[in-house]
């Protein structure tokens, strides 16, 4: 696993020579004028602005023109009265999964995959989302060569390997695999840093805290079934409790926290009370359950399934599945509401270009439950306070989500009122006129 880390960050490299946008032109100050400004929470927008970028930090926002100053601007961005926001950020991304088949990422050429993965990050950058939340896959090396501008893409938390149980989701090994030798062979998957499988206490602690030493910044276990994996019903609990708390204590020891793959009743409530702090999915969760997540405070970073479209091929059994998993979609967004949970948004796009491309649209379907306002706040400023849970482990220390002075400048600007209008999201290409990360201008389209 470490070999393969140490070639990813070589391999991005060579995507510098492809029609991919190259990382962004640092410019020490950079002023855009005549803004209006979604700050990532309140539902109005604030009056014609100027926003002051120095060094990758807002320095100050004012209705002053700071141009007017001794200062030197190195770049104006004249805003025209457009609307300037946070990045957005998708709190449950796989970005090497994206785009490879399930055959691919399995027993695929790592080399392309990692190329194909850096493509993907550049493209989710060009769709608006500055940051992501990886919950599970071999991101070590992609974050690696985006912190140090190889490759144009979104800042990653990363989880590392997910981990599962023997027959659990993320197992994706074969009968003929078995029986498992402990301490034996690993399979493919594991080889790679996708998934591993733990079945014991100590097991789960060895493998969470692998996953820490390669500088997750969350762990990540699958407390329940999934749809994608071919032996792992989606109404079984997998880790026992024990097991669950043998990861939590590994994490807590780090200063960070373990996030459960959980749909069920059981699967949250036995995450909850092993002391998981996040909760990911959670589409067939009942009133008990909800309840009890707002009387511990416990996250909830669920997705807008709402139809098949676009998914990657799945066998009539992963296909029922997933109805399953769609039809409770509804009820795990009234739920939240009902009872007030922090609730996080993300995607969990897997093995699909072509839902890739919706990343936006899915933030827009939002809206079938909340505002405009409070999606945007939600993929915004709420996304960054589920990020924050990392503490010491944040390999991005600073504020995101938010447009205000001191924070990271990770910023869109928009041509229309995405408040108004949230469908702008849809169309990244035509609406995101200007894309920054960290005071960098991956994007400008009113340089032309």
């Amino acid at each position: 696993m470490s070999k393969a880390r140490a070639g990813i960050a070589a391999l991005l490299a060579a995507l510098l020579c492809s029609a991919s946008p190259a990382p962004g032109q640092q410019d020490s100050v950079v002023l855009f004028r005549n803004v209006r400004i979604f700050d990532g929470s309140n539902a109005a927008l604030s009056g014609a602005s100027n926003v002051l970028v120095r060094n990758g930090k807002i320095e100050k926002i004012s209705i002053a023109d700071p141009a007017a100053t001794a200062q030197v601007i190195a770049q104006v961005i004249e805003g025209g009265g457009r609307v300037l926001m946070p990045g957005l950020i998708d709190a449950h991304w796989h970005a090497m999964l994206v785009r490879p088949t399930p055959m691919a990422a399995l027993a695929g050429d790592i080399g392309y995959n990692n190329l194909l993965a850096a493509s993907e990050a550049t493209a989710t950058l060009m769709r608006g989302f500055t940051t992501v939340r990886d919950m599970g896959g071999p991101s070590f090396g992609l974050k690696q060569a985006i912190d140090e501008d190889l490759v144009a893409g979104p800042r990653i938390y990363p989880s590392g390997a997910m981990i599962t149980i023997t027959g659990g989701h993320g197992d994706f090994r074969q009968l003929s695999d078995l029986p498992r030798t402990i301490g034996g062979m690993l399979s493919r998957m594991e080889r790679i840093g996708g998934s591993m499988v733990a079945d014991s206490p100590d097991e789960v602690r060895v493998r969470a805290r692998e996953q820490l030493m390669q500088g997750a910044s969350q762990v990540k276990l699958t407390a329940g079934g999934g749809v994608a994996s071919p032996f792992s019903p989606l109404d079984v609990s997998t880790f026992t409790e024990p097991e669950l708390r043998a990861a939590v204590e590994a994490a807590d020891n780090w200063g960070t926290y373990v996030a459960t793959h959980a749909y069920t009743p059981a699967a949250i409530q036995r995450s909850i009370a092993a002391g998981v702090r996040c909760i990911e999915h959670g589409h067939l969760m009942d009133e008990e359950s909800a309840r009890l997540m707002a009387e511990k405070g416990i996250w909830l970073s669920t997705q807008p399934f709402l139809d098949l479209s676009g998914a990657a091929a799945l066998g009539p059994a992963e296909e029922d599945k997933m109805r399953q998993v769609v039809a409770g979609t509804d009820r795990v967004y009234a739920l939240a509401k009902k009872y007030h949970l922090k609730t996080a948004f993300g995607t969990d796009i897997l093995f699909s270009k072509a839902l890739a491309d919706r990343q936006g649209s899915m933030l827009a379907a939002l809206t079938r439950w909340y505002t405009p306002a409070e999606a945007l706040t939600m993929a915004t400023s709420t996304n960054a306070e589920l990020l924050n849970l990392s503490g010491p482990r944040n390999p991005y220390p600073g504020k995101l989500g938010v447009v205000e002075e001191g924070a990271l400048a990770d910023l869109l600007l928009v041509d229309g009122n995405p408040l108004d209008n949230i469908a702008l999201v849809e169309d990244p290409a035509e609406n995101f006129v200007v894309i920054m990360k960290g005071g960098r201008i991956y994007k400008n389209s009113l340089a032309h």
